[in-house]
């Protein structure tokens, strides 16, 4: 059965020993394990033990009968089915606070420190969740849970698209998607959509990442917060900006512009951060990405606005920077260049932006003046 399903016998011995503990199920050491397992494999030993069994069940997707084991009189399935009704029965407002404040603590650690003590965090979260949905038969509950759900995950893609991870990104996005849908959010699956279109710019698909930004835009069209169709309308002028449509984007940000809210907060909406400065940043990235030397005074504006702003993220920062290396890059200043890319890669350095640090290996400098970005 492993061999057939293409696991390897390690990845057997791993989940006994996470999984069992965690359903009360007492397993056999680490060094044991793996002489236990090949006898079973072998036939020489038979799985006695009903904690076992249903460790074996659970790992494989199979019944006791596919598995070889005699038949139970009442079905440990069934048993374990209930229990797991149970458990999700239980789950009440209080706990659904819990799951939404602990993914705004791993937000407000990424906010601080990027992406590295983040992601190993919020895969746990997400399998504890996702087990809680996946047995719940109240209604407002699945979708409480899944508008969640779809949060830590959109979060989680951020952080693994940050750290160089652009296929494990992606899926964190299709999965938020889906779980957006069951909460019946347009708001979510749009931004869900929206933010996995940063990938198909880091990958140099400009018309794609354009597509789905007005799938997502349309889908938020009238229902949506205003804070969310600013975002929108401003990651729409990226990828306008990235597949050379100049005018289009700068309709865009202006766009933006006029719907952004006074109060730029909204606690629906904790994901979102925005406000003047970041509009700003954000419109002078799009000009760096059409060779327009405005790029470097909107960069230097936001710079100065941000470093006065508690809201701002440390990523943004990296990102920032990295773009104001490469603005003075094409305006022939090698100087400012070389300042602006040591300032990023020693920020992009302590918070693991694998993504900022690819950026700036491209950086080319100018023939004249200046040296290596050390």
């Amino acid at each position: 059965m492993r061999e057939e399903q293409g696991k390897t016998q390690d990845q057997v011995i791993r989940f006994l020993l996470k999984r069992g503990p965690q359903i009360g199920v007492a397993v056999a050491s680490e060094s044991s394990l793996p002489i236990m397992l090949s006898r079973w494999e072998n036939g020489h030993v038979e799985v006695t033990d009903p904690g076992y069994r249903r460790l074996f069940r659970e790992f494989y997707g199979r019944t006791n009968e596919e598995l070889g084991f005699p038949p139970d009189l009442l079905s440990e399935s069934t048993e374990e089915l209930r229990d797991r009704l149970v458990i999700a029965r239980g789950v009440d407002r209080e706990t659904l606070d819990l799951f939404q404040s602990q993914v705004n603590s791993i937000r407000g650690s990424d906010k601080r420190f990027g992406s590295l003590p983040v992601l190993d965090q919020l895969n746990t979260l997400i399998g504890q969740m996702e087990k809680v949905r996946t047995f719940s038969v109240n209604t407002a509950s699945r979708q409480r849970l899944a508008a969640t759900l779809t949060d830590a995950r959109t979060l989680a893609g951020w952080t693994a698209l940050d750290r160089g991870s652009q296929v494990q990104a992606w899926q964190y996005h299709e999965d938020a998607k889906v779980s957006a849908r069951e909460a019946d959010s347009p708001y979510l699956l749009a931004h869900a959509a929206a933010q996995q279109a940063v990938i198909l710019l880091d990958i140099g698909e400009p018309e794609s990442a354009v597509e789905l930004l007005e799938f997502a835009r349309y889908v938020a069209e009238n229902r949506a917060p205003s804070l969310l169709r600013t975002w929108l309308a401003a990651a729409h002028g990226e990828g306008l900006a990235a597949a050379g449509r100049h005018d289009d984007a700068l309709r865009a940000f202006d766009e933006a512009q006029s719907l952004l809210p006074a109060n730029p907060i909204d606690p629906e909406m904790p994901f979102l951060l925005l406000n003047d400065a970041h509009l700003l940043r954000w419109r002078g990235s799009a000009l760096l990405r059409l060779g327009d030397h405005d790029a470097i005074n909107e960069l230097e504006a936001a710079a100065q606005r941000l470093e006065q702003s508690p809201a701002s993220a440390v990523r943004g920062q990296v990102g920032m920077l990295t773009d104001l290396a490469f603005a003075y890059a094409a305006a022939g200043d090698s100087r400012m260049a070389v300042e602006y890319a040591r300032k990023a890669r020693r920020l992009a350095t302590q918070i693991g932006s694998d993504r900022q640090r690819r950026r700036l290996a491209n950086l080319e400098l100018p023939q004249s003046g200046g040296s290596g970005v050390a």
